[in-house]
């Protein structure tokens, strides 16, 4: 990608203020999602699409009818969706990029989690795809598919010279810290390695999944990230089974109550061993 359509920042979450702080007019979210660039808006520029399927799903087809109608200026979509994990596949976002363009509407696309999407072509991060699609923006956080937090690196890819060269005045000056800088440089070495890695892990989440569907009052949402969302159906609530899991078994989830108004709980995919210590945990405490 040519530099003058690609800005690194100090993770995605720098990229994501600056971007959406630096926007004009309403942005269509969709919700449960990632609330970084939701909390960025004014309550007044928020227009909230919420699925109405039992697992979270959505189609291009459900967002371009729910947005036809709604005056927004900006549409924001995270694909794998989190913490759902609902995934559009890369060959059927071409019609919303065409809508968007079609429309006027600038596309903040996050793909953070694609990596872990089960097809070849996961990541829209290419130059053909920004010079044809000026009004989209693409956010990717390194930290999740490479499991780098500390590093803090992010990047934003887009068509839109002009954009990308207000933001990266706009951004902190020397925002990119030597050890994040020197993992740029070197991590096209381990590209094969990364890539069986993030097969493997597809592979360990469709177990995990599978796992998960056999224990009793827990429904599985189907995800294509690195992590997997399940509805409680029993007694305990998810705030109650998040602490016993927390002080009796030393494992922590993530709650989704609050996000989601529902007993609903984000579980991390990780090694056979941990995933077995998680579902033994679950089994004696459901």
């Amino acid at each position: 990608i040519s530099q003058e359509h690609i800005l690194v920042g100090n993770g995605a979450a720098e990229l994501i203020r600056s971007l959406m702080e630096n926007l004009e007019g309403k942005v269509g979210i969709i919700r449960p999602s990632f609330e970084e660039y939701g909390n960025r808006l004014n309550a007044g520029q928020r227009v909230v699409f919420e699925p109405a399927k039992p697992d979270f799903s959505y189609t291009v087809e459900d967002i371009i009818t729910f947005f036809e109608d709604k005056d927004i200026q900006n549409l924001v979509l995270i694909n794998p969706d989190n913490p759902s994990g609902n995934y559009i596949e890369s060959g059927k976002l071409y019609k919303l990029f065409d809508w968007t363009k079609q429309k006027g509407i600038r596309l903040i696309y996050d793909e953070s989690f694609s990596d872990f999407a089960c097809e070849e072509e996961r990541s829209m991060l290419k130059e053909t795809v920004l010079k044809q699609y000026p009004q989209v923006y693409i956010v990717k956080s390194l930290s999740k598919s490479y499991g780098i937090p500390g590093l803090r690196l992010g990047i934003l890819a887009s068509g839109d010279e002009e954009m990308i060269s207000f933001l990266k005045k706009d951004v902190a000056i020397w925002n990119i810290n030597s050890f994040a800088e020197y993992f740029l440089q070197i991590y096209e070495k381990y590209a094969k390695e990364y890539e069986a890695a993030t097969r493997k892990l597809a592979a360990e989440r469709e177990w995990f999944m599978a796992s998960l569907d056999k224990l009793t009052g827990v429904r599985v949402i189907p995800s294509q990230a690195n992590y997997v969302m399940v509805e409680l159906q029993g007694d305990l609530s998810a705030t109650e089974l998040t602490k016993c899991l927390l002080t009796e078994h030393e494992i922590l989830v993530k709650d989704l109550s609050s996000k989601t108004g529902g007993e609903y709980l984000r579980i991390a995919v990780r090694n056979r061993e941990d995933n077995q210590a998680l579902i033994k945990a679950l089994e004696s405490l459901l």
